[in-house]
């Protein structure tokens, strides 16, 4: 089996090293490199003997980061078989759905979710088995440590799986309805480590996930590449700002990748005067363009330096890298494309730009998910006739082969005929000393089409009027890119993974403006 059992090659070759620290547990939980071996083993013996999984076939997870969903990916590259990552903030109406299309043999659960899983349960006949991680389960729920325990211990290969198989599915974020699962094969796995390794990871290299595993960046960015190189990671069940600064230190961790917003919320914590951020190599942050202003005070603060990266669900996640030496002088940029990427921007005509110019990102390479689970027709709609993946986002090149992300082509706002592109106004509004957090949509308007709005977090504090932040905005850009309408808040709402869930402000917004019966 020369792909996929990758925690069965590591445990060949460093087999007493640390894998893995669960954070999440009390006490935390170690593993060396045979121990995940061993619970690999004895997990998919129980898949293959116990539940029928055989490759191809799907294990679903609806559970929070631990050691239990590494041991369940592990257990199904070694069978074949596809692990099926559940966003956990999904009703569990729509979490039914996607259960519907993905007919898993298996689901593995938090104690968090009974409550949905006996709704699922209620209403689902496809799946068999239920694997409780905690407390008691719902009825016929089999304990996920028993499952362990009382698996026989014999070695488990897959000889006939290829680098095209799929590993997993990862769902897309569901703006336009049903989340689409990205087809992650092992070919996408090997050759976005192998970038990730060229551009980012050493030997004997540390970090802290803080993304879900249901996430690209929980299971990709760095746990995967890491974890395949022989390195450590430390796995939290879910973000904690302070938290996260205690186990950076206690651990020594070197790397370390999040989004801006998780970058702002540790600035913010108690702990932060006081934590010792010294071993850390550079942080990587994506999603979202990176304040200068942050970016300035982890290295004025903390002597940290940052590394600007960019991919998605359906590719990479290791696309772009802007190395920290250029994250004051070309701030905004992503940077320039990894080793094993092709990347260019198109016109309507899908015909390339010249440098400067603002279009669509198209990107070309083997870390290409394979199309979207079940569904031909969106697979078929994402790829031209030479096999570029078009991203949705508007970008530009420079003379120096560094690309910028203009926006996403859905985030863009036509007013008065103008395109306005809200990243480029969010990164003016973070200038002002007052902001901590903000988001700028597009809202309905009678006159203009659409104007702007702007939702800001204030620091601690701080205080700061509309009108103030319209003129600060002002100062920097064009009247028509100062938004009309300003909401102060004292929180956004934020996803698993971190990001501003800019579809919840634009839904409460239209909501808004609808006339009342």
């Amino acid at each position: 089996m020369f792909i996929g059992d990758y925690i069965g090659r590591r445990a060949l070759y460093t087999p007493d090293h640390l894998a893995l620290v669960d954070a999440g547990k009390v006490p935390h939980r170690s593993f060396t490199y045979r121990e995940l071996n061993t619970r690999a083993n004895r997990l998919a013996n129980w898949l293959h003997d116990g539940a029928g999984v055989r490759k191809g076939d799907r294990v679903a997870m609806l559970a929070h980061n631990g050691v239990e969903y590494l041991d369940t990916f592990f257990a199904c590259a070694k069978l074949g078989a596809i692990l099926v990552g559940l966003n956990w903030r999904l009703h569990w109406r729509e979490l039914a759905q996607l259960l519907d299309k993905t007919t898993p043999k298996v689901l593995i659960y938090s104690d968090d979710f009974k409550g949905a899983v006996e709704q699922i349960a209620g209403e689902q006949n496809a799946i068999g088995h239920w694997l409780h991680i905690e407390g008691t389960g719902i009825p016929n729920s089999r304990y996920f440590e028993k499952v362990l325990m009382d698996s026989v211990l014999r070695p488990v290969t897959t000889e006939d799986l290829t680098e095209e198989d799929i590993a997993c599915l990862i769902f897309t974020g569901g703006t336009t309805g049903l989340p689409k699962g990205a087809q992650i094969s092992h070919r996408m796995i090997a050759w976005n480590t192998l970038n990730t390794i060229i551009h980012d990871l050493q030997h004997g290299d540390i970090t802290v996930n803080t993304f879900p595993l249901f996430h690209t960046g929980g299971l990709l960015v760095y746990t995967m590449p890491l974890l395949i190189l022989g390195g450590t990671v430390v796995l939290t069940r879910k973000f904690d700002a302070e938290q996260v600064l205690n186990l950076l230190e206690e651990y020594a961790a070197t790397i370390y990748a999040a989004v801006p917003t998780t970058y702002q919320m540790m600035t913010t914590a108690p702990n932060w005067d006081g934590a010792d951020l010294s071993n850390l190599r550079f942080c990587t942050s994506g999603g979202a363009p990176l304040p200068v202003a942050l970016v300035e005070q982890f290295r004025r603060e903390k002597g940290v330096v940052f590394k600007q990266g960019f991919g998605m669900s359906e590719f990479g996640p290791g696309v772009f890298a802007l190395a920290p030496e250029d994250a004051i002088s070309k701030a905004g940029s992503i940077g320039r494309p990894n080793f094993f990427v092709d990347a260019r921007v198109v016109d309507e005509h899908n015909q390339p730009l010249a440098p400067g110019q603002v279009g669509e990102l198209v990107l070309r390479g083997p870390s290409r998910a394979s199309g979207y689970f079940n569904d031909p027709e969106a697979s078929a709609a994402v790829l031209d006739a030479e096999g570029y993946f078009h991203t949705g986002d508007l970008a530009l090149m420079d003379e120096g082969n560094y690309f910028y992300i203009v926006d996403r082509k859905k985030d863009m706002y036509i007013s008065g005929g103008e395109n306005i592109y809200p990243t480029e106004i969010e990164q003016v509004i973070y200038r002002h000393p007052a902001v901590e957090m903000c988001a700028v949509v597009g809202v309905p308007d009678p006159k203009w089409g659409e104007v702007g709005k702007a939702f800001v977090v204030l620091k601690r504090e701080q205080s700061l009027t509309a009108e103030s932040l319209k003129q600060h905005i002002g100062f920097h850009l064009a009247g028509y890119k100062v938004p009309r309408h300003i909401e102060f808040r004292d929180q956004l709402p934020i996803s698993a993974a971190g990001k501003i869930l800019k579809r919840v402000l634009v839904g409460e917004s239209t909501e808004e403006a609808e006339p009342q019966p």
